[in-house]
């Protein structure tokens, strides 16, 4: 993205340094703050700026008002051969998702899979974070969140489960892993939150007003729309049983909104981590192999507009990264101002 007066483009070195010296200068525990900036500049990186480095004065004040623990002391508790409890003592999603993915990677190597219920969680930002994880350690990666009430209920005028993600990552030979991650919406909160501080639209049929009315102005947008009507919105309760019910955390319209509620509020969230070991089903390698060819079988698949291409999900992220990692990473002016007015106030260097 060329450069422009509402845009600048910043180093990722530049851009991680400054992510950690702000999580420092309001004393995030440093293996938690080194595990929050990998996420978030995975996310910017690959493009999902919604949850990227623009959330950073967010968790900053949730950590100052209470919200967020910054020195969480973990509870793990493996509860058979294959599974175990994660308590994340109200700590960043972030961290405590790699760590439980990593418990996950653990049992897969000793029982074929591993299973990690996550408890007592908070926002941990794009669920491919922890999928990937898995994926460039030769694992099958799977992630689960779920989120407060804003996914519209069909025929309803209000939302009852929150915009709650599924995550799959897979390697892949020659490339880097396949990955899908998404919401069963069209568009993330995070996302019409970016477009209303853009003054962008949103797209058509994304969202509903207060009555449950589709709408794509995103100022009078209360709520999103399901991907296929019920079937999103049985997706969303799959994932709320997993990462509510099966965690032992609360579900649906009970769970705190993320902006909504005080920041001095923690919102115990559940999060749903899997591992598969490949070749406990196929060779590694066979695999591996039949992926990229999926891949590219898919991709070459005849094209009803020749000027257009065919794409497997994360074809864009992957485009996205390549060129972030070599050019930088895309901020526009707010975002800008406001990391400058963190690195004035905590007397830390501002990216530049």
């Amino acid at each position: 993205m060329a450069e422009s007066d509402d845009i600048k483009v910043f180093n990722v070195s530049d851009v991680k340094d400054f992510v950690f010296a702000a999580l420092n200068a309001v004393h995030v525990r440093e293996d938690v703050a080194k595990l929050v900036t990998e996420g978030l500049l995975s996310a910017s990186i690959r493009g999902a700026d919604s949850h990227g480095i623009r959330l950073l004065p967010h968790y900053m004040a949730a950590v100052e008002s209470g919200r967020i623990n910054p020195d969480p002391q973990y509870k793990f508790e493996r509860t058979a051969s294959a599974t175990g409890v994660f308590d994340a003592d109200n700590t960043f999603g972030h961290a405590v998702g790699i760590e439980a993915i990593r418990k996950s990677m653990v049992m897969a190597r000793e029982a074929g899979a591993g299973l990690v219920a996550v408890c007592n969680s908070s926002h941990c930002g794009t669920s491919a974070f922890f999928a990937l994880e898995a994926a460039k350690n030769d694992f099958i990666g799977l992630a689960f969140t779920h989120a407060n009430a804003l996914l519209n209920t069909p025929n309803s005028t209000r939302p009852f489960f929150g915009l709650n993600p599924i995550a799959m990552a897979v390697p892949c030979e020659d490339e880097e892993p396949f990955c899908y991650d998404s919401a069963p919406s069209v568009i993330t909160w995070n996302k019409l939150l970016q477009l209303c501080q853009e003054g962008l639209d949103a797209p058509p049929y994304s969202g509903a007003d207060k009555t449950g009315t589709p709408t794509n102005d995103p100022n009078v947008i209360t709520q999103l729309l399901p991907i296929g009507g019920y079937k999103g919105f049985g997706l969303a309760m799959m994932v709320d049983i997993i990462c509510g019910l099966l965690t032992g955390m609360s579900v649906g319209r009970d769970i705190p909104d993320m902006y909504n509620t005080p920041l001095s509020q923690k919102r115990h969230l559940g999060q749903f981590y899997v591992a598969i070991k490949i070749d406990t089903f196929q060779p590694l390698k066979i695999f591996k192999e039949r992926v990229k060819k999926l891949l590219d079988d898919v991709r070459n698949e005849p094209k009803r507009n020749v000027d257009d291409e065919i794409v497997v999900p994360g074809d864009p992220e992957k485009r996205a990264a390549r060129r972030r990692l070599k050019d930088g990473i895309p901020i526009n002016k707010d975002n800008i101002n406001v990391f400058k007015a963190i690195a004035g106030k905590y007397n830390i260097k501002s990216i530049e």
